[in-house]
């Protein structure tokens, strides 16, 4: 290898890459980011999806992350590669759904990513597995713990609040309509993270060694907001008095309780039972690093990364600059 400095931006020992998730908003995103880097870069992509133009420099393949052989035969082709990136999530968080992609078809990769000689894998998780109570926060605990123990270098990045998740009511109060909050709407809190700054984060774990064999909690720039904080800043973006309507977490108890009731006698309902769990949680609890000692969010100890606030995301928004796409778990 030269001597010479890697360019700005680049990284100083490119390597090839097999990235899952990659159609993802945040897949996208860490697939631009390390293209920029100068890393050689292989997608595996669903069959039927549209490969988007975000991809440019990169290889696509079409296969299935679930099913073991297609991952082999159709992603790794018996090609070595240096590292692997996992975007890649349960779309629902289902139980069935989370268990099959945030575990199994992750033990897959894992277990194919060696057989090729990767040496590290970057794995995007979330924060919210701090505090598990759902089935999709389980899979992916489990499936951490399995690559902390299989011995290849990890690391395992666990972001705060996306964007897009917390910018659904935006075309509510466009249209007159006041924004919605549980309780009061300041008993949570998050460091919302932009994509570009989140895909340009897993990029540079691959050569940070302060990130290798590490568990990396992550936010974006600047102090945790409040989802009372968002609405107002909305209104004010937007020139109009605040208007907010407020929203009973026992009606999202409710829910769970008709849908867990429903689920014993009608299978399909389950699901909406654990979707209603899904919604209950992120309405109550924070998305920041959680002290187990006090059992309490701490924005102070929550990192941040990058340049994109949430508020500058609402201007872009709100200019017609920047569109919405909203995630499985967004709450609104």
């Amino acid at each position: 290898m030269s001597d010479e400095a890697a360019p700005a931006g680049r990284s100083p020992r490119p390597r090839r890459v097999l990235v899952l998730g990659a159609t993802g908003t945040i897949g996208r995103a860490t697939v631009r980011a390390l293209v920029g880097r100068g890393h050689e870069v292989v997608c595996l992509v669903r069959p039927r999806a549209r490969a988007p133009a975000e991809l440019a420099g990169a290889t696509v393949r079409f296969g299935e992350a679930t099913d073991p052989g297609s991952l082999a035969r159709d992603g790794l082709r018996g090609e070595r590669f240096d590292a692997v990136v996992s975007c890649l999530a349960s779309r629902t968080g289902s139980p069935a759904d989370a268990w099959l992609v945030d575990h199994r078809a992750h033990l897959g990769l894992l277990a194919a990513a060696g057989a090729a000689g990767a040496s590290h894998f970057v794995l995007l998780s979330a924060i919210c597995v701090q505090k598990p109570a759902l089935a999709f926060q389980h899979a992916k605990l489990a499936f951490e713990a399995a690559l902390i123990a299989s011995g290849m270098g990890y690391s395992i990045v666990r972001p705060t609040a996306y964007f897009k998740s917390l910018s659904g009511q935006i075309a509510r109060l466009q249209k007159g309509k006041p924004f919605l909050v549980f309780g009061d709407g300041t008993g949570t809190a998050c460091k919302p993270i932009a994509d570009d700054d989140l895909g340009l984060y897993l990029a540079e774990c691959l050569d940070d060694p302060a990130r290798l064999d590490r568990v990396l909690p992550i936010g974006g720039p600047g102090p945790a907001i409040t989802p009372r904080q968002q609405g107002e800043r909305l209104f004010a973006l937007l020139g109009r008095p605040p208007r907010f309507r407020h929203v009973p977490v026992g009606l999202l108890d409710a829910a769970v309780s008709l849908f867990d009731g429903l689920g014993r006698v009608l299978p399909r309902f389950a699901d909406r039972a654990e979707l209603a769990r899904i919604g209950r949680y992120y309405a109550t609890e924070s998305m920041l690093v959680l002290d187990p000692a006090t059992g309490r969010y701490d924005p102070a100890a929550t990192p941040s990364t990058g340049t994109q606030t949430l508020f500058d995301y609402y201007e872009r928004v709100i200019r017609g600059e920047a569109s919405v796409e909203r995630g499985e778990h967004a709450v609104f």
